[in-house]
């Protein structure tokens, strides 16, 4: 049963050209989505990726760490002829691979589970030694892939596609409708997106986020919550389908 969505709106923060499939999936269950993309996504010039580029054609592995690094780092790369032949590409999640199918990539290697540690638990990525790794990423990434690599012997490269920007938004419609308790349920996929609606909300907002449940595709991001504070932070499965079936199930037990 899907009712248990009925009469309750979700605040869907994810960045606005990534929002319609987790707007439908939530509406699909019943349930009301509201849009306030907290945090945006900025391409980095192709211009400015000629030495990254020039790094990608000779590797031998490259990863692709999320969904947004797909589609950037997919318009540079074929923009600069393609990804080697010879490479063998993996996705961190089944999101990424998804995203990387879209952009024409079919063979793609992914981890059983959908974060960095299950990725760098997959066999190929074990014997590394002398081989040539490119990391495709935005700006400033977790580090913890390219050291593990590097410490097992590996020649890691950085192909940095896009930024993450808090956007320039006015939250005071959200923030008028929190108040009159028309959000019940907030979603966030990372823990800067969390901070960027903290800030976007200012001060007359954080209680409400405190008091609000949260639902995050991951344990790192739900704990992220927690010590800001939010009462009610839950990791649910990962994807568009865990994040429902979490809302559902904490909505059946919480009516």
């Amino acid at each position: 049963m899907t009712d248990a969505l009925a009469g309750r709106t979700v605040l869907v923060t994810r960045p606005a050209h990534q929002s319609a499939a987790l707007v439908q999936a939530i509406e699909a269950a019943g349930g009301h989505a509201y849009t306030f993309p907290a945090l945006a996504i900025e391409a980095v010039p192709v211009t400015d990726l000629s030495v990254s580029l020039a790094q990608l054609r000779e590797a031998d592995r490259v990863i692709f760490i999320s969904p947004n690094a797909a589609q950037f780092g997919m318009a540079a790369i074929r923009a600069a002829g393609g990804l080697p032949p010879v490479a063998e590409v993996y996705a961190v999640g089944p999101g990424t691979a998804r995203a990387l199918h879209e952009q024409g990539v079919n063979e793609v290697v992914v981890p059983p589970g959908q974060d960095t540690e299950a990725l760098l638990a997959l066999p190929h990525l074990q014997q590394v030694a002398g081989r040539r790794v490119v990391i495709v990423r935005g700006v400033g990434g977790r580090a913890l892939l390219a050291e593990t690599l590097a410490a097992r012997g590996a020649q890691v490269h950085f192909l940095e596609c896009y930024r993450r920007l808090r956007p320039q938004a006015n939250a005071a419609p959200l923030l008028a409708c929190w108040q009159a308790g028309g959000i019940d349920a907030v979603t966030v996929a990372s823990a800067e997106t969390l901070q960027n609606l903290a800030a976007l909300l200012g001060e007359a907002g954080v209680p409400l986020l405190r008091h609000t449940p949260l639902f995050a595709p991951h344990e790192k991001i739900a704990d992220a919550a927690r010590q800001f504070g939010v009462a009610h932070a839950v990791a649910t499965a990962g994807g568009d389908a865990g994040l429902v079936a979490g809302l559902l199930n904490w909505f059946r037990n919480n009516r």
